[in-house]
This record gives C-alpha cells, structure tokens and sequence, in this order.
C-alpha cells in the first residue's frame, strides 16, 4: 500500500515537472484600433448665378394692355424691341396679355424685370396691390390727357347722357380708364340706370356695336381731332361740324378726314373695317379730363435700368422716328407722339374714382 502511495506521489510530481518545462502561455494581443475612414466634409454646390436682368437670357418684359387692335400690337412689338436694344444695350420681350387684369397681375408677379404701358385707372390698382411705381405718362400732339367718349348711332335718339336710362351700353374692357371707369362713375351721378351691357374687348370693338347696331351707347377713348387752319380747345364741340360729315373719308395715308378735321378718337381706329364710321357714328358727350396712360415698372426693377429705359423711350417717341410711327405713334396702336414726367399723386382722382366705384383687381375682369 505505502508503495502504491509513493508511485502516485511520483507521478504526480513527474507530471508537475513537465508542466513547468512546457512553453509559457501565451497573452492575447492587445486590439488593434483602426481608426475610422475620414468622411470628407459635405461641399455645397456652387449657385448658378441668375443671368442679369436684359440679358439674352433674362430680357425685360413689355406688356402692353390689349385696348387697341391686338395682332397689329403683336406685329409692331419686334420694332419697339428693336430700337429700346439699340439705344440701351438691354434685350427685350414684348408681348400684349389677355386683358388689363392680366398685365397688372402679371406686372406683380415679375417685380424686378417688368416694363407696363398700361392706364390711369390699371396703374392706381397696380399700385395698390403691389407698389408699381410710374416712369413716365404720354402725350399725344401736346395733349398729357384724353377723355371719354360717348358714342350713339348718327341718327339715335340720344340727345343728352340723361338719355341713356335702359340703354344697352359697350366698354371695352372692365380695367379700362376712358372706357369704364370714368362712365361708370358718371352714370352713377346722374342716376343714369344702363340697361344690358356689352364688354366688347377693346375700344375699337365698342365703336363697332355702336355702327353695327349692336349697342345703343359706346365707350371709349376720345383725343382731339387735328384741325389745319386752327386747334381744338376744351370746350369746343367734340365732333366734327356737321357740314363736312357727308365728306369724311379714309385718304391714301390711312388717315380719316372731314373736310380740314382729321379725327383722332375711337373712331379712327376702326377705318379699316368702317370706313364711314363717322357718317354712321357721333359723339354725344365727354367727361372730364384723364391722365394720360403710363409706361409703368413692376415695383423692385432696377432703379439704374429705368433710368436708361426712361432715356430710350422719350428719344424713341418723337414725330420724325420711324419706328415709332409704325408701332407705338401709330393710330392702330397708342398714337403717343411725345412723353413727358409723372408723379404717383397725380392720380389721386383716379384713386378717389376707384374706390368710389368699388373697383379692385377681381372684378375688373380676367
């Protein structure tokens, strides 16, 4: 038994022994740390700078209301474009909208690059809704007013406005000054009740219900005739003397005579389809005077540009510009023949007028 003991014991220490001879063990080694990929920093693209205001690829609006005869507007745009690149370096895009609401509107939505040749009554709304500001105001043969005409059939009934009660009456437009703010009001004073109404579309188109017997009374723009051996004065009757209407006629120049008138209002911008409008056609009355239409800029234009723009314009409109009398001088389209300053107070009356009436930019019409 004691040797039994004494063997394991050896054993045990053989074993221990070999233990201690074997190779130590082994530490893991420590990890490693990668460090993590740099992310590189998040670059912002670079802006794509807006191309400047004239430029090819930014020209400047020039809208022009649609009062007058639209595809000869349209037409004589390109001259207009034309002679305002010569003269300024800018470039340009002329285009006639649908209607006075949509130039205004369209002169608000385009704040800094928008040019409207629009009215008394369409400047005063503009500038109520967005702060458009006026450049300058036309003149045409010395004249910086006009007025409302009101037109009857040559032979109709009508002798005073009074007599209008339950007439059917055409304006051109709601947005229009001359054509319906101004007798609107004043069919409003004299308790004037007009019966149906007609917008026809333009002042042309109103002369035209009025000649084709389509609407007892019209609206529309007056100027004074141009008279050879003398001048037309406030005061003086609006319509041509009644011994030279049987004369009146279109002569080769395109312009519309009686006698030593030529006539200059609505009427003369209907010649073409109406040569004896005049024969067919007279003017019953005027109202008061009214600022002469604008050339208007949209609110943030570039003061340094309207200046040049302002330049261009009053060097374009002149009597001996050619491109002038087959575009803006001309009687189809506004017949300026000059410009001169104008000031936002002085349509304090038109403002007056407007709020009178209730007129705002949704019920002048779209």
């Amino acid at each position: 038994m004691k040797k039994l003991y004494l063997f394991l014991a050896v054993l045990m220490a053989f074993a221990l022994a070999l233990s201690a001879c074997g190779p130590a063990a082994t530490e893991a080694p420590a990890p490693t740390t990668v460090p993590p990929t740099a992310v590189p920093p998040t670059v912002a693209p670079t802006a794509v700078p807006e191309p400047e205001i004239g430029s090819p690829e930014h020209p400047i609006k020039v809208l022009f209301v649609p009062s007058v005869d639209v595809d000869f507007m349209i037409s004589s745009g390109e001259l207009i474009e034309q002679a305002l690149n010569e003269a300024t370096g800018l470039n340009f895009k002329v285009s006639v909208p649908t209607s006075y609401a949509a130039t205004i509107e369209e002169m608000c939505a385009s704040p800094t690059d928008t040019i409207g040749f629009i009215p008394a009554m369409g400047y005063v709304i503009a500038n109520q809704l967005c702060g458009v500001q006026p450049g300058l105001a036309s003149a045409r043969r010395g004249w910086n007013v006009y007025w409302t005409g009101f037109y009857v059939a040559r032979d109709s009934k009508y002798q005073t406005l009074e007599d209008l009660n339950d007439a059917k009456w055409a304006y051109p437009d709601a947005g229009s000054t001359s054509g319906y703010l101004y007798p609107a009001s004043i069919f409003s004073d004299l308790s004037v009740k007009i019966g149906e109404t007609i917008e026809a579309g333009g002042h042309p188109q109103s002369i035209l219900a009025v000649y084709r017997g389509e609407a007892d009374v019209a609206t529309a723009y007056f100027s004074p005739p141009l008279i050879t051996d003398g001048k037309w004065a406030m005061g003086d009757a609006p319509d041509v003397p009644d011994d030279v209407v049987d004369s009146c006629a279109v002569n080769a120049d395109g312009e519309l005579w009686c006698g030593s008138y030529r006539v200059l209002d609505a009427r003369a911008a209907v010649i073409k389809d109406a040569p004896d409008v005049v024969q067919k056609v007279r003017i019953l009355a005027l109202s008061k005077e009214i600022p002469n239409d604008t050339m208007s800029f949209s609110p943030d234009f570039p003061a340094d540009l309207q200046q040049q723009i302002v330049e261009a314009m009053t060097a374009f409109v002149s009597l001996d510009n050619e491109a002038c009398a087959q575009s803006l001088c001309n009687e189809n389209f506004y017949s300026w023949t000059g410009v001169g300053p104008i000031a936002d107070e002085n349509f304090d009356g038109v403002r007056i007028l407007v709020a009178q009436q209730g007129v705002t930019l949704e019920n002048i019409g779209k």
